[in-house]
């Protein structure tokens, strides 16, 4: 999430810095607005309006596409004008509106799948942006609610969303998730993440969604299961190998 401008654009830049990232298409991605949130005092982020400006600045700046979160169908709209990519949250991702609106507006829409949904659900909302004319579709695996305060990775859900054609995301700190374990906050299980990418890696998924945070502890979202940015490149090292072992 963007805590304030000059926070995210040095995160991006120093992401952006790192070698290896070089050899793979970086896309930053902050949400302007969290509207999912375990308690109603949580910071939610600086809204729309200066967050896109902010989401605008890191294009310039840094050079690389940019993603955040719609939860309306005016805020799809209005994000469109700014955003190389839409992200439709997991929640959000039955609500056909939206779906459509993103599909007409942006230049690429990312679908999060719903905690709640299977895998082949998610071909439905696929084909509401693409009935609407959206031609640039990405598909992101998050996990499955498993009981209370728990998510569990299936990964058959990500070779089967890969059957309908367009690239599938795996993101790998939001399925190490424990939603609302901690009472008024999120837990989670970073020290997995590298586990989990791999895993993902070897399917193939065809890219990794990774939140870091150079304090994580101090995050002011996903706190629990943030990435610590001093371990991100040895996760990109990590699995390296496997997308290329998978991909021959």
């Amino acid at each position: 999430m963007i805590e304030s401008r000059d926070d995210t654009l040095r995160l991006a830049e120093k992401i952006a810095l790192l070698p290896l990232t070089s050899r793979f298409s970086f896309v930053f991605k902050a949400s302007y607005m969290k509207d999912n949130r375990s308690s109603g005092e949580s910071y939610r982020g600086p809204g729309i309006d200066e967050g896109l400006r902010i989401l605008e600045s890191v294009r310039e700046t840094v050079g690389c596409p940019v993603i955040s979160d719609v939860h309306t169908i005016e805020e799809a709209a209005q994000a469109s004008e700014v955003l190389d990519i839409v992200q439709i949250p997991a929640f959000l991702c039955r609500q056909t509106r939206i779906l459509e609106t993103a599909g007409k507006h942006a230049r690429a829409v990312n679908i999060k799948k719903g905690q709640f949904l299977s895998p082949d659900a998610m071909k439905l909302a696929a084909e509401k942006v693409r009935k609407a004319g959206g031609e640039n579709i990405l598909l992101t695996e998050r996990g499955t609610t498993f009981g209370y305060n728990d998510l569990v990775v299936d990964f058959r859900g990500v070779a089967t969303m890969k059957t309908f054609g367009w690239p599938v995301i795996f993101d790998v700190t939001h399925s190490l998730q424990k939603p609302g374990e901690l009472g008024e906050r999120s837990g989670g299980q970073p020290e997995l993440a590298s586990v989990m990418a791999r895993a993902a890696a070897s399917v193939p998924c065809d890219g990794l969604f990774i939140e870091t945070h150079p304090d994580p502890k101090n995050a002011k979202s996903d706190a629990a299961s943030m990435l610590p940015l001093e371990n991100f490149e040895d996760l990109l090292e990590s699995v390296l190998g496997v997308f290329a072992a998978t991909r021959d």
